[in-house]
């Protein structure tokens, strides 16, 4: 049964005031549309988890979507730090917990097996154990050195960006794998978003590529360019420039706030987003041609 319905829609119906959230994609297929969705249809109070917030939740806090963030590394890569996610983690008006990326990606494996925990070797970051007491300790029932815990951690609702996906949510992702499918499973409800949608004859033409199943997904939505200013892997590269003048843009509550006047309530949707961003910049991110080699599936 077809799950295809739009992206503000899909927000609409399954992200709520209060909700757990955690947006996936590790580098690329971050997915910047359905953040800047939700900025728009002006939901609160939500609990942000990303094991890298990237610049999509430093937008979110800085548009009052955000009491809490859950995260494992806070920064824009290669620049420096979040600002509005930063001020608001040290002036107490943001909640936060943070983890090792192995300690973060542990909790999603357990809200995704169905586990309450999960074990995890010792590790050197010592003082993350101090600063968050949801790190415990347990003894290993068969005689070695203790272990360490973090408790599972179940979204209510994930979003997850892909390459392709057919119209009931069956999924192909390539390039560098990270959260997603962990994400998928952990969370409640799923928004897939996906550059295109295709027949199911091309999902199935490659199983071992199909990451998120359709039995997971609660909406699919058709959303080219969903990870702009980051990149999707074969679509587009990611605008660097963005990222670097993005320092400059969060500096003050007044940059930041014509920033999302012009590129978040000043645009309907994504493809006004594109339109705005125009032909120059969608050529300069225009990727190069590498494809894999082709694989033997055999026949039945």
């Amino acid at each position: 049964m077809s799950k295809l319905t739009s992206l503000s829609e899909a927000i609409h119906q399954h992200v709520h005031d209060g909700d757990l959230v955690y947006a996936a994609g590790f580098t690329h297929l971050i997915p910047f549309a359905a953040g800047h969705e939700i900025i728009r249809q002006g939901i609160k109070n939500l609990t942000l988890a990303r094991a890298t917030p990237d610049l999509i939740y430093d937008q979110m806090v800085a548009a009052g979507c955000a009491r809490k963030v859950i995260f494992s590394y806070s920064g824009n890569p290669g620049v420096g730090s979040l600002k509005w996610l930063r001020d608001g983690m040290q002036n107490g008006s943001l909640e936060w917990e943070e983890y090792s990326h192995f300690g973060m990606i542990s909790r999603l494996q357990a809200g995704a097996s169905g586990l309450p925990f999960m074990p995890m070797r010792q590790t050197g970051a010592l003082d993350l154990e101090k600063a968050n007491p949801l790190y415990r300790r347990v003894a290993d029932p068969y005689g070695g050195e203790d272990v360490v815990v973090v408790p599972a951690l179940c979204p209510d609702v994930a979003i997850v960006h892909v390459q392709r996906a057919d119209s009931e949510g069956n999924a192909h992702i390539w390039g560098i794998l990270g959260e997603q499918r962990e994400a998928a499973f952990a969370a409640k409800r799923v928004i897939l978003t996906a550059e295109e949608i295709v027949d199911a004859d091309v999902i199935r033409s490659d199983p071992n590529r199909t990451l998120i199943p359709s039995l997971v997904v609660s909406a699919v939505c058709h959303v080219p360019w969903c990870a702009h200013p980051s990149y999707t892997q074969g679509y587009y590269d990611r605008d660097n420039e963005l990222y670097l003048r993005w320092e400059e843009i969060s500096k003050d509550e007044a940059s930041m706030q014509a920033y999302l006047d012009e590129w978040v309530y000043g645009v309907k949707d994504r493809e006004e987003y594109m339109a705005k961003l125009g032909e120059d910049t969608r050529e300069r991110l225009k990727p190069g041609v590498r494809l894999s080699a082709p694989v033997n599936y055999g026949s039945y």
